[in-house]
């Protein structure tokens, strides 16, 4: 908790602007929305590192490698107010928070690219091993919770990503126990304090995608309640 409010402070890691190549910028600001409407403080995160390509939202046509950074593009998303992944500090803050979006699978990690062989950055996985290792709530929407296969793949983390069944099965590839669920439904595993939903990997409206969400922070915070 903050001391100056009293309230939970949650972190939330934004992987660029734009769901092709970056965050998905409609999960990122609900989840903050969520976050705001449940009286919890946040703090946002990006890596500073070159994004991995660049995406024409308009055409979807890929214009290569571009010249852009993970950082300076999330700024766009949190208004300026964000700081470095490297400067997080799971003391500081009581859940961390990532929203899907074709970054998480491609300035996050590698899952685009590579599959259940993915790698993931190790910023990232630095700070998703701190919050588990500090029995903190971690919270991931729609592709993300790759990043937590990956990661705390030999914990068996139950997760979901909704009902794809070539994504389920690189889940469960990486160790991870798939569970399908709604679009604005979330999976619970107690044990590794973990939330999931799957967003935009099956939503077709924004309040569907706005309810996921409110239930995402909703789980997130009785985790920490649990503690």
């Amino acid at each position: 908790m903050t001391k100056e409010t009293n309230r939970p402070t949650y972190g939330v890691v934004i992987s660029g602007c734009g769901v092709r190549d970056g965050s998905e910028i409609h999960e990122a600001t609900l989840l903050l929305l969520a976050l705001e409407k449940a009286g919890v403080n946040a703090r946002c995160f990006a890596p500073d590192k070159a994004q991995a390509c660049v995406v024409d939202h308009l055409t979807g046509e890929s214009e290569g490698n571009g010249d852009r950074n993970v950082l300076v593009e999330s700024a766009r998303i949190a208004r300026g107010a964000i700081q470095p992944l490297s400067a997080l500090d799971p003391t500081s803050i009581d859940g961390l928070a990532f929203p899907g979006g074709f970054g998480a699978a491609l300035n996050l990690s590698d899952y685009g690219l590579a599959g259940a062989d993915m790698r993931v950055d190790e910023e990232v996985r630095a700070a998703i091993e701190a919050m588990h290792q500090a029995h903190k709530p971690l919270g991931f929407a729609c592709i993300a919770p790759v990043l937590a296969a990956r990661v705390l793949g030999a914990r068996h983390p139950k997760l979901t990503i909704g009902n794809d069944a070539q994504t389920a099965a690189h889940l469960e590839a990486m160790g991870a126990r798939h569970v399908d669920a709604p679009a604005d439904g979330v999976v619970v595993d107690e044990v590794n304090r973990v939330v999931t939903t799957p967003a935009y990997m099956l939503a077709s409206s924004l309040s569907e995608v706005a309810r996921g969400m409110d239930n995402l922070v909703a789980a997130m915070l009785a985790l920490g309640k649990a503690r």
